[in-house]
């Protein structure tokens, strides 16, 4: 049979033709750009780039927490260092790169919540769906049929099973049409309340880091034991404020550091050395009230005018005393060495400006107990932290120390270029040798050096974190909405009654899961079973 001339087959193939698309323009690239940002893909993978990008923070010393580390890692490593600088590796968490990814991920998050937030709300408001007219298309569909007595002695099926998806939690509305009456339920609205906790609280985290780091600061600072802290600037060592920072943030109190507990491993052969405890007993004075007596260890800070002082480490402050040919004391002060590895082999640095006919530079290093070097013949090294024999050596060295050209200089290093080394490796005079009470001359009829007594000194770091209680807040707010979003189930159920021309009655039951609901089956029969029994009992006959 042949087929009418204008049908589909016998039509003559569309033409190709180009596609002309529409210009976009500025306002659209626009709207496409915040579209791409704000889907929960980008959010996924700009919180991933983050994580990402705080690993250097953790492979190299950062200034905001050890300054100390990051000039130790540019004597060390004085080729890459400045490399990395240039790259802002040693400040990681405010650099431009960490910056704009943690501006991106707070503008994709907000863009994410607040679009959701309104449906979510929308949703609440409105009514469960209608009814599905084939209801054995659903889930966990099952039909159950009442005849004779049974049927006819049941109560109004349809507002039984209203009352008992109430009773269930459920949002409920009725439906009817010319041949069935049905009720329509929903819950589960919790799972995307939780999703949206969730996601609020890491905007919540996400802000607050941010407050926090501009508003907080963050400072260390080495007190040798008997001496005091008390919280200033000049009194910090390094200090590091926020963007937002005042000195009025600054709340007076003092800390004076009374004696340092350090206990070592000598049992166990296999860590011998290892530290055990370390204990700061510290008398703390705050103005308006009376002077207290505590103590600071290892993770357990001691918390006073609005910051915590943590324990970092400690060390050894040798009391060392300079005097002139005359015997006149030109130096006097305990001087604390930085360690150089686990059993305490300290540097440390000693500079006499006055009150000798040059001025003096010493570069000193100390043993708590001396021993032979395993890697140089003849050097020494410390083979325990603890002051079992304890020693120090100093190179000497004499000339212009650079003091009074007005540029800032370290406590820690001395520039020896313009200097002339004394004594030491190189120099005509072997590197002067103390134990603790000794005495010994300097060269060249320059005076004397001893070493008086050997004191502790404890690295404390004072740490102020204004939003440090609303992180802890978001951070349980974003577990509880996780483990709600991922927990309860979110599922409609309908039930239908329809009535027979010969009296019976005929109830369907089933179930839509939105989302992964693996005991929704058993839920629907659960139902089922219940509305029956509410049906058939012995009040209901």
């Amino acid at each position: 049979m042949s087929r009418p001339s204008d049908h589909i087959d016998s039509a003559a193939p569309p033409q190709e033709t180009d596609i002309n698309q529409p210009n976009l323009g500025f306002a659209g690239w626009l709207r496409w750009f915040w579209r791409q940002l704000t889907s929960m893909r980008t959010a996924l993978f700009l919180l991933l780039l983050l994580a990402i990008a705080a690993v250097p923070g953790s492979l190299v010393p950062q200034r905001s927490s050890d300054p100390n580390g990051v000039t130790q890692y540019f004597q060390a490593h004085p080729d890459i260092a400045p490399f990395l600088d240039k790259l802002q590796a040693f400040d990681v968490y405010t650099s431009v790169w960490f910056s704009a990814i943690y501006l991106l991920l707070f503008a994709s998050l907000v863009g994410c919540v607040i679009p959701r937030t309104k449906h979510h709300f929308d949703a609440l408001r409105a009514k469960p769906p209608r009814t599905p007219v084939r209801l054995s298309r659903m889930a966990g569909f099952q039909s159950r049929t009442l005849t004779g007595e049974q049927a006819a002695s049941a109560a109004e099926p349809i507002a039984a099973a209203r009352d008992l998806l109430r009773k269930g939690g459920y949002r409920v509305a009725l439906f009817e049409d010319a041949r069935s009456t049905s009720v329509s339920a929903e819950r589960g609205y919790l799972r995307e309340t939780g999703n949206l906790v969730f996601h609020s609280a890491l905007v919540g985290i996400l802000l607050a880091v941010g407050l926090g780091g501009g508003f907080g600061y963050n400072g260390q600072k080495v007190v040798v034991v008997g001496q005091s802290f008390v919280n200033s600037l000049p009194s910090y060592n390094t200090f590091n404020p926020g963007r937002f920072f005042t000195d009025t943030s600054l709340q007076p109190y003092s800390i004076r550091v009374d004696s340092l507990d350090v206990a070592y491993e000598t049992k166990n052969a296999n860590a011998m050395g290892e530290p055990i405890d370390y204990t700061a007993h510290v008398t703390t004075t705050q103005p308006g009230s009376s002077s207290a007596t505590t103590t600071i260890k290892v993770n357990d800070p001691l918390e006073i005018g609005g910051t915590q002082v943590y324990l970092l480490g400690n060390g050894y402050a040798p009391t060392i005393t300079v005097r002139d040919p005359d015997g006149t004391i030109v130096f006097q002060d305990s001087v604390p060495f930085l360690p150089q590895d686990p059993n305490l082999t300290s540097l440390g640095v000693i500079k006499v400006p006055d009150g000798l006919a040059k001025q003096l530079g010493m570069i000193g290093f100390f043993y708590p107990t001396k021993g032979a070097s395993q890697t140089a013949a003849g050097a020494f090294a410390s083979t325990f932290p603890g002051l079992n024999n304890p020693l120090l050596t100093l190179n000497v060295y004499q000339g212009d120390l650079g003091v009074n050209s007005g540029v800032p200089q370290s406590v820690y290093n001395l520039d020896t270029d313009k200097l002339v080394q004394l004594t030491g490796p190189g120099a005509k005079f072997k590197a002067l040798e103390l134990a603790p009470g000794e005495t010994v001359q300097l060269p060249n009829g320059l005076g004397s050096v001893s070493l008086d007594d050997v004191k502790r000194f404890a690295t404390l770091d004072v740490h102020h974190d204004p939003t440090q209680g609303w992180v802890l807040l978001f951070a349980i707010l974003v577990l509880a909405g996780l483990l709600t979003s991922l927990f309860v189930p979110r599922r409609r159920v309908w039930v239908k009654a329809i009535r027979g021309d010969d009296g019976s009655l005929t109830l369907e039951y089933a179930g839509l899961a939105r989302g992964d609901d693996p005991n929704l089956g058993a839920a629907v029969n659960t139902l089922a079973d219940r509305h029956i029994a509410s049906l058939t009992t012995p009040e209901n006959t």
